[in-house]
């Protein structure tokens, strides 16, 4: 079977959406018969290797950018050979995000060694409404044009990315749309009594999920400002907030300024064999994003557990929720809104039961992993 050079800034257990798309990826296409060689940052531990016929290559880089939040990865000199000695001897690359510079380095190799170049682009522009914003236009505008040109085919994973890489000039005939995929074995509707017992949350509250890394455009700001209007009816709501990032400290001063303290939980990094059981501890699921959203995994991993959910209209997100039908849409950067439905929802039982039991069943139906893979071989076969 062909070898594949699957190229990603990070890998597990580095978490992120690439992160995840390109374990899960490459999981079930060793399991094909391909062979997978994942060519990635050095990061402090061990990566986590997928499956067997994968091994894991490490590319020297310096990040110091990660401590505001944005994870890039910048090759060094010595990164170049590293890249050309995997890559001469693939069949094919296959490199995650435009704007990495670990991409623009594995298009320009796989150039020279007349390799196919397959990209998947998984977000569309985050707004940091700073300065950030201008750096991020023009990496756009110089890394990410490169990438996007040298890539022989675009996977896209929602139609609002494809919107964003065809106004930085993608060819339209290349660009190919792909939505995520979720483990839905894994991720399924479970005992709520039994999962927050375990989890040593409380029994008799309404708990209001959100998974997120802490950072801005993850719109957690946007949540914390939403829960004191909440908590005037629903004395009882408690939000778990999941995940860890470089925002925390400001989302801890805040929680105190706002004196919610007794409606908050913040659980800080949870590992992926806990995810499901908090799932199942809920009793809803909120999507605060601000922006940069391209299709979250979060959204399918709840959806998949039978949630109701609440999402702002971001990015890749109202292509899966139909208002109403298996989840609920609210605009962004809007505490009042997203309060007034969450206060809404946990009024309504049987209405979160209903739209529970349709978001898993439109997930069993469309997005599996083994749907977006079988999609992806697809493409592949066009090159090899």
């Amino acid at each position: 079977m062909p070898r594949i050079c699957l190229v990603t800034h990070f890998f597990p257990p580095h978490m992120g959406g690439i992160e995840k798309v390109s374990y899960e990826q490459s999981k079930r296409l060793s399991k094909l018969g391909y062979q997978i060689d994942i060519l990635t940052s050095k990061i402090k531990g061990q990566n986590k290797c997928p499956a067997r016929r994968t091994r894991i290559l490490h590319f020297s880089a310096v990040n110091i950018a990660e401590r505001i939040g944005v994870p890039y990865p910048i090759p060094s000199i010595q990164a170049y050979k590293t890249f050309a000695n995997a890559i001469r001897k693939c069949d094919l690359v296959h490199a995650h995000g435009h704007v990495y510079m670990s991409s623009y380095l594995a298009g320009k190799v796989a150039k020279k060694y007349k390799k196919p170049f397959i990209l998947t682009q998984h977000n569309t522009f985050i707004d940091y409404r700073s300065g950030l914003n201008i750096l991020e236009h023009l990496n756009d505008l110089t890394i990410g044009k490169a990438v996007l040109n040298d890539a022989d085919r675009i996977v896209v994973v929602s139609n609002k990315t494809k919107e964003y890489v065809h106004k930085l000039g993608a060819d339209k005939s290349k660009t190919s749309v792909i939505y995520n995929g979720v483990d839905i074995d894994n991720f399924k509707p479970a005992n709520k009594k039994e999962s927050r017992k375990k989890l040593d949350l409380p029994k008799n509250r309404n708990i209001i999920l959100s998974v997120r890394r802490l950072v801005y455009k993850n719109g957690l700001d946007t949540l914390i400002e939403s829960i004191p209007y909440v908590t005037r009816n629903h004395h009882d709501a408690l939000f778990v907030v999941a995940g860890k990032g470089p925002s925390k400290k400001l989302i801890e001063e805040r929680i105190k300024e706002l004196e919610i303290e007794d409606n908050i939980k913040l659980t800080g990094f949870v590992p992926d064999e806990l995810l499901p059981v908090y799932y199942a501890a809920a009793d809803c699921f909120v999507l605060p994003s601000a922006s940069g959203e391209g299709l979250p995994l979060v959204l399918l991993e709840a959806m998949a557990c039978g949630l109701p959910i609440i999402a702002t209209i971001v990015g890749g997100t109202p292509e899966i929720i139909e208002h109403m039908k298996n989840g609920i849409l609210v605009p962004p950067r809007n505490p009042e809104a997203l309060a007034k439905t969450m206060s809404e929802l946990l009024s309504k039982e049987e209405l979160r039961s209903t739209i529970g039991e349709e978001a898993r069943r439109i997930v069993k139906n469309r997005f599996s992993w083994e749907k977006n893979v079988c999609q992806l071989q697809r493409i592949y076969n066009e090159f090899l």
